[in-house]
């Protein structure tokens, strides 16, 4: 299988021996082969933990739109329909493209630059907006234990404070941020399994069928989109597919891994709370679980829930600042960007000026409403994954000899079936979205587009300089080969 990258071959986008491993050479090795920090497998696993959940801390809404049962059966299957096709996916063209910039290569490879771009301007909009929500909800924990955080300027200096200081964190390197989300996740998990062991004397199985209300009507639309926000980005990891440790062999595992890790973080404390605590289904609104812990044992538990929750927010936001500061870089390596976008740290090797532009919007993010902005990036995140899974299937079929390290053991066909059933939930994500969603949706993309264009034209008049991105199509006939 051998290593993804050779920085000591210079000539490799010329010579036609190693056509199947080394035809991603160019667009891997600027930045990524020159570090001998890398990330190992246990950061990964809760690195991507962080992408995705960081805890079972916004699952409650699921009990309050549709009642325990149809919660806990959301979060048994849904993982099926959705997190495990995601997690395939990432796995096979993360370790077939090891290089910064993930889903962005992917789209680029299978359709041209407009469409790369056009990917990459989603993902990065998404990433940036749900980053902004994490301090939020750091301060909004805090706010519990300090009602001073309330509002005012003590609020928003709290906010800024804490973003300014979590990205100060994230420039320390990415190894300080994979090591930080271990301890982080673990600490975060602790109360949850705690409070479940004490739960299971108090538990009444019937309560998983009903909390005893009758004729609650169920909102479907704030079920589904718990469960998409809550078990979805699997695919954000992939931007950093050139900073792990043999990405080939420990994608797949780290994947594999987090996707156990996160279905039972959520199913094991919502089975526990279900089943233990009767309380009203309207009383289950994000933050309940705390609520539950004093129920369930005491107020000591309530205060460890709420400090693993601002734990968690912490983790959150690394790992996907993380995530969206290496897709700048990787799209500057790509020639998507000014080559300046790719400028690394001495110090730290880390990308600071991604993480610089990744924070500033998120600043500037955080004083929005989010209400319809969290929803708009929920549907150009679908709209996102759409490209992302045709270019999947169109990758297989357009480089059918093309060496994957790990493959979906699957023919075309099995392939796209694997990807309509995700497919069909994210359209039913767009299609019950507001008018004002598909307003603001629609402006980031035409945005997105504008955006290209410009890119284009500033490359075409050379006013800044680009990392020669074509030549990832130098490679396309030994691709085929």
């Amino acid at each position: 299988m051998g290593q993804p990258e050779n920085p000591t071959s210079p000539t490799s986008t010329t010579q036609p021996p190693q056509t199947t491993t080394t035809t991603i050479l160019p667009i891997t090795t600027q930045t990524t082969t020159t570090y001998n920090k890398k990330l190992t497998l246990i950061p990964l696993i809760f690195l991507i933990y962080f992408e995705v959940a960081g805890g079972p801390y916004g699952e409650e809404p699921a009990v309050q739109a549709a009642g325990p049962l149809f919660a806990i059966l959301g979060f048994l299957i849904f993982p099926f329909i959705w997190s495990i096709p995601e997690a395939l996916v990432t796995a096979e063209l993360s370790t077939t493209f090891p290089g910064n910039g993930g889903f962005v290569i992917w789209a680029h490879k299978a359709f041209g630059p407009f469409c790369g771009s056009l990917m990459g301007s989603w993902k990065f909009l998404t990433g940036v907006i749900n980053i902004a929500a994490f301090p939020i909800l750091c301060i909004d924990y805090m706010e519990k234990l300090f009602p001073v955080f309330g509002s005012g300027l003590p609020r928003t200096l709290a906010i800024l404070f804490s973003t300014l200081f979590l990205s100060f964190v994230n420039y320390t390197g990415l190894n300080i941020v994979g090591m930080a989300a271990i301890t982080l996740g673990i600490i975060s998990l602790m109360p949850f399994v705690v409070m479940s062991l004490i739960a299971i004397p108090q538990i009444q199985p019937h309560r998983w069928i009903s909390l005893g209300q009758k004729g609650v009507k169920k909102d479907w639309n704030l079920f589904f989109n718990c469960l998409f926000w809550n078990l979805n980005f699997w695919d954000t990891v992939s931007t950093m597919a050139g900073e792990v440790e043999n990405p080939r062999k420990t994608f797949p595992k780290a994947l594999l891994m987090s996707v156990i890790l996160t279905c039972l973080a959520y199913i094991i404390p919502l089975m526990a709370v279900t089943g233990a605590v009767s309380v009203d289904q309207n009383e289950w609104e994000s933050g309940f679980m705390a609520v539950a812990a004093e129920i369930i044992s005491g107020k000591w538990l309530k205060i460890w829930i709420e400090i693993g929750a601002v734990l968690s927010a912490i983790g959150l936001f690394e790992a996907q600042l993380s995530s969206c500061a290496y897709q700048v870089l990787g799209m500057a390596d790509l020639g998507f960007l000014p080559k300046f976008f790719g400028v690394r740290s001495k110090w730290f090797d880390t990308p600071w000026v991604g993480i610089l532009i990744s924070t500033l919007i998120t600043l500037a993010v955080s004083r929005m409403d989010f209400t319809d902005i969290v929803a708009s990036a929920n549907f150009i995140y679908s709209l996102g994954m759409l490209l992302e899974f045709a270019s999947f299937v169109w990758l297989r079929r357009k480089f059918p000899t093309l060496k994957r390290p790990y493959k979906v053991p699957l023919g075309i066909p099995g392939l796209v079936v694997m990807c309509l059933i995700p497919s069909a939930f994210l359209v039913l994500i767009m299609v019950i979205a507001t008018k004002i969603v598909y307003l603001v949706s629609g402006l980031m993309t035409i945005g997105a587009i504008l955006w290209y264009f410009l890119m284009n034209y500033l490359k075409k008049k050379k006013w800044c300089v680009f990392s020669n991105g074509d030549e990832i199509e130098d490679g396309e006939e030994m691709l085929s080969s």
